[in-house]
């Protein structure tokens, strides 16, 4: 049998194979399809809430990367990011973003190429679950380990900043769990929790929520502080963020607010003591957890949980599954 002959019989299904392969995931590239190699790249964190992105933030996280290849991850929508990184903000080489549909995207050699070669990677909002049901516990977490852990940025927005703390509200109950819902049973079915998605020393012990005061999730986010609340985890922190608002945090832990929202600030939840009430199917207590609102004149560290000039200083408690607030 001759090699043409055989290759004539395998083409089919080696298309076959091609186009498995390209449905697991969709690619779109905007700039220069080649490496740029930035003389230098700073770690980073950019830590947004959703609802709108602001330029300034965005400036900071390309600058960054060293104005070289941006990778957007996501697992819906298409390439909303790639314009109004490349144009609006400008000063990229390429963007690029992958849309993941299944999981087998996750073990793709190109998919690894491609984050493994990018500068600063961001990711999309969407559905936290979807990065959970397709990342978690594969090469594509390694890589974004990886990167992290090399000096370069990394990002995410709503969904994508549900999963960059330690611990993770993986929402895969698909509802919308409210504070209402979450204070009156803390063990309800839609309070989904993981741990270690990713390995990142700044985000250490540290819960994210998005979307904070306009979808008023201050009391969701105490029941999560209440559920992982552990003698053996000394280090608990919850981080909210508001709408167009982020938090950019250096690689020393060192933090920022950036915010279109004359209101949007940044959250610090401080438990210190463990709830008095967690039980399933009782409402929640739970006392004297610091909270520390940070506007654009704040700095903070992450790190170390050291705060200068915060925009306000409070203490509330959750008592039968309402919030009160020490005056």
């Amino acid at each position: 049998m001759s090699l043409t002959f055989l290759l004539r019989l395998l083409a089919p299904l080696l298309l076959l194979a091609a186009g498995a392969a390209a449905a697991d995931y969709d690619s779109y590239l905007t700039g220069n399809a080649a490496d740029a190699r930035p003389a230098r790249t700073t770690g980073g964190l950019l830590l947004s809430g959703g609802g709108g992105d602001n330029d300034d933030a965005f400036r900071w996280f390309v600058s960054c990367a060293g104005g070289g290849d941006i990778v957007i991850l996501r697992a819906s929508g298409k390439d909303g990011y790639n314009d109004y990184l490349f144009t609006r903000i400008g000063g990229v080489d390429s963007v690029q973003t992958l849309v993941f549909h299944r999981r087998a995207a996750s073990t793709d050699a190109r998919v690894l190429e491609i984050i493994a070669g990018a500068d600063g990677i961001f990711l999309a909002g969407g559905d936290q679950s979807n990065y959970i049901h397709y990342w978690k516990d594969t090469p594509v977490a390694a890589a974004l380990d990886a990167h992290v852990r090399a000096g370069k940025p990394l990002g995410g927005t709503s969904a994508g900043l549900a999963v960059m703390g330690q611990f993770v509200y993986s929402a895969l109950e698909p509802r919308n769990l409210t504070s209402a819902i979450a204070l009156q049973d803390p063990f309800d079915r839609q309070i989904t929790l993981e741990r270690d998605f990713l390995h990142l020393e700044v985000m250490r012990g540290i819960v994210t929520d998005s979307h904070f005061t306009p979808r008023a999730r201050l009391g969701r986010s105490l029941v999560f502080l209440a559920r992982l609340m552990d003698p053996a985890q000394p280090r608990l922190v919850g981080l909210g963020i508001d709408e167009k608002t982020a938090l950019c945090v250096e690689a020393d832990g060192e933090g920022r607010v950036f915010t279109t929202d004359p209101a949007g600030r940044a959250w610090l939840l401080l438990p210190s003591t463990p709830p008095e009430v967690l039980v399933a199917g009782q409402p929640l207590t739970f006392r004297d957890i610091r909270v520390i609102a940070l506007d654009p004149d704040s700095r903070c560290n992450l790190k170390t949980l050291s705060i200068r000039q915060p925009a306000a200083l409070t203490t509330v408690s959750v008592v039968q599954g309402r919030l009160v607030q020490k005056p």
